[in-house]
């Protein structure tokens, strides 16, 4: 990402739990403001940068709107029919 310049049509991020960087402490970096206007950069105009988390996360949110994206907040289950846990989607729009 951080090489390309409107090279994306869209970036998909499904690493840790989402936006906290559980796993490993150098994912902290994808979801910081540096790194998604790093996203951003890299996107095509009208490019889509989509992230999963397996909860909600307002600060991400803002973080997002910050580095000049058009959110749109997906909410689904794990298990479409059968339920399960509820997961969150962030996909957010080059504008």
């Amino acid at each position: 990402m951080e090489s390309g310049r409107s090279a994306y049509d869209a970036i998909l991020l499904d690493v840790d739990n989402g936006p906290h960087a559980l796993t490993r402490k150098t994912n902290e970096k994808l979801y910081s403001l540096s790194g998604l206007g790093a996203a951003y950069a890299a996107l095509h105009p009208q490019g889509v940068l989509a992230a999963w988390s397996a909860q909600p996360d307002e600060n991400f949110t803002r973080r997002l709107r910050k580095a000049g994206f058009e959110v749109n907040e997906v909410h689904v289950r794990a298990r479409r029919a059968r339920g399960g846990a509820r997961h969150i989607i962030w996909v957010a729009a080059r504008s």
